[in-house]
């Protein structure tokens, strides 16, 4: 299978209902409702009108551990909408009766009361109608998916039979959830304030077999033995200085139809020793960090990103999440319902 083929399934994938646990987190999907949670368990569960519709979604946020209770928030769809009218107030309706308005936060974002947020929960995991009046049309919350869902984020915080269990409540107390894992810290070292530049024919000649040594066959075609690509080109590869001893090496590896992606490896300056692969997918590299950002599908709704920042030894994976269902809500997408999180400490 060609590697931007395989890539592209990877994305398809991010986007697709799954079920997956790793040192990432866990995701799960089901009709109109997903879940994410992150490393450190803490979880976001969110809702969507029906696929046909576009007019909104809400996310729940549960940190992970004892004591903690979902957080609830609101956006509404803004493609179709031409912005001429926008909203001001947004009122909560359950079975056709007002819960109140709810209240504007940031980023065109609206917060739920904890009553709001216990209202709407209780609400979709039955029949009940859950919609949003005020916007540009009504945003009528599903229910397909959402008793799944919930359930899903109680078993990963170990809550399912505890008093503080959103689904399958039971006698046990609250101090028997699991605490929160702590996220992993990383110390950001300082890197060169130096300019990329591309290789010469003679140093890629020597570097291209060490390069493919990290690979596998279909990984990163345009660098393979089979690819023709003009190394003073666009698909040249480049070296930029991290510090006196370590460099990052780019290349261009695929493009597909709206995603490219490139390798980038660490190496020593001379170029002498075996380089490391870091990622195949990413899409920039700055002031030691290595980031990609790789659309769902070609109007941008839904994205999955991710970045490593250099510790002066190696580049460490520091985030990884996407944006949600492609529901057609947001240019950009949706929501940040990370996967993986770290703490990241500046360098000094």
């Amino acid at each position: 299978m060609k590697n931007r083929e395989r890539i592209t399934l990877v994305l398809m994938a991010t986007f697709a209902p799954l079920v997956m646990a790793q040192e990432s987190g866990v995701s799960f999907s089901h009709k109109n409702w997903e879940l994410v949670c992150d490393n450190t368990n803490t979880c976001r569960a969110a809702g969507y009108s029906d696929e046909n519709e576009s007019s909104g979604s809400v996310l729940f946020t549960r940190l992970a551990g004892p004591g903690t209770v979902p957080a609830g928030e609101v956006t509404l769809g803004e493609i179709e909408s031409d912005g001429a009218n926008p909203t001001v107030k947004l009122t909560l309706w359950i079975n056709d009766k007002s819960i109140g308005a709810v209240k504007v936060a940031e980023d065109d974002t609206w917060r739920l009361s904890e009553t709001q947020t216990r209202a709407v929960i209780g609400a979709v995991k039955g029949s009940s109608k859950v919609e949003f009046k005020g916007g540009p049309a009504p945003f009528v919350l599903s229910g397909e998916g959402a008793s799944a869902v919930l359930l899903k984020m109680d078993d990963v915080q170990g809550r399912i039979g505890t008093s503080g269990a959103l689904t399958k409540k039971g006698d046990k107390p609250e101090s028997s959830v699991p605490a929160a894992i702590p996220a992993p810290i990383i110390q950001a070292a300082k890197v060169a304030k130096a300019q990329e530049r591309p290789l010469t024919a003679p140093e890629i000649a020597a570097l291209k077999p060490k390069l493919l040594a990290t690979l596998k066959p279909d990984d990163c075609e345009h660098i393979q033995p089979s690819q023709d690509h003009d190394a003073e080109g666009e698909d040249g590869i480049t070296l930029t200085p991290l510090d006196d001893k370590h460099a990052v090496i780019s290349a261009l590896c695929w493009r597909a139809a709206y995603n490219e992606g490139y390798g980038y490896w660490v190496i020593d300056r001379a170029l002498k020793a075996a380089p490391v692969l870091v990622t195949t997918m990413g899409s920039g590299y700055g002031e030691g960090v290595i980031s990609y950002s790789q659309k769902g599908r070609g109007i941008a709704d839904c994205l999955a990103m991710g970045s490593w920042t250099w510790d002066g030894q190696a580049f460490r994976k520091s985030n990884e999440a996407t944006t949600g269902m492609c529901r057609y809500i947001r240019l950009g997408g949706t929501w940040n319902l990370p996967t993986f999180v770290a703490e990241v400490k500046p360098a000094h």
